[in-house]
């Protein structure tokens, strides 16, 4: 029972690094999104996937310097390849939501684009949860991601000296 506990506070603990690389990811596609709209006469889901390229760039230093640190970093080329293929197929849920939205209903207020940006994001976000976690940042063997995690806590902060061992 203990290690199926372990594993559910893994996830909940993954799960929330997540959500707060994708929170702040959130809110620099929102920002960007807006910001394009305003200063430029880009149609809007232009201006979407413009921000959305620029969030991916984001997430994809949050997610690999944080939330997945301590999975397996041996195939970079293959895991960056993996993750912009996923966080292509977001773009087009993510963007897909918004085109219906203006061109198909003809909901394109700022309101309304920017109602309709944020549950794109929602739906892609469910996939690429998903994706990252069981294709891009693969898990390393239970042990080897112990082992590194205890040595990463171990580490002083920076700028404060390390601590002194006693020796008897």
């Amino acid at each position: 029972m203990e290690r199926r506990s372990s594993g559910l506070q893994r996830l909940v603990r993954e799960g929330a690094k997540f959500g707060a690389v994708g929170g702040a990811g959130v809110l620099v596609n929102l920002g960007v999104f807006n910001l394009v709209r305003h200063v430029s006469d880009l149609p809007v889901v232009r201006a979407s996937i413009i921000a959305t390229v620029v969030a991916i760039a984001f997430n994809y230093v949050g997610f690999r310097y944080w939330t997945y640190r301590d999975r397996d970093k041996s195939g970079r080329t293959r895991e960056l390849s993996l993750f912009l293929l996923f966080s292509a197929v977001g773009l087009v849920i993510e963007n897909g939501v918004l085109y219906l939205a203006t061109y198909g209903f003809g909901w394109d207020s700022p309101l309304q684009s920017n109602v309709f940006k944020f549950v794109g994001i929602g739906v892609a976000t469910l996939f690429r949860f998903w994706s990252y976690r069981t294709w891009v940042f693969r898990a390393l063997p239970a042990r080897e991601a112990e082992s590194i995690l205890a040595a990463e806590s171990k580490r002083p902060a920076p700028g404060k000296p390390a601590p002194r061992q006693r020796v008897p």
